[in-house]
């Protein structure tokens, strides 16, 4: 299914692209080989195929349940800290004002 230069051009306006001329050409070839390609796919017969989610049909999640459990205390948590007031971490200014 070939596409042409501009309605390549009118893809890369939408998606607010710009591309200069032979990055046009590029594309307008490549996006007419995937079309194709498209096309060749949907000659296949999958009339008897079931839906595919997921490539391992049987898979199970290896992470644990998420379990409310006791966190650290406030003290606990500031322990190490390099430099801490009134129970909270302090950390270096990173906003500038002008």
């Amino acid at each position: 299914m070939p596409i042409s230069k501009e309605e390549v051009i009118y893809i890369a306006k939408l998606a607010r692209l710009e591309f200069s001329e032979k990055e046009i050409e590029e594309f307008t070839h490549q996006l007419g080989k995937v079309l194709d390609y498209i096309e060749k796919l949907k000659e296949l017969d999958i009339e008897n195929v079931e839906p595919t989610y997921h490539p391992l049909k049987d898979l199970v999640s290896v992470m644990r349940k998420d379990e409310v459990k006791p966190g650290l205390t406030q003290e606990e948590a500031l322990a190490n800290a390099p430099d801490k007031a009134k129970g909270h971490f302090r950390v270096p200014k990173i906003i500038e004002t002008s």
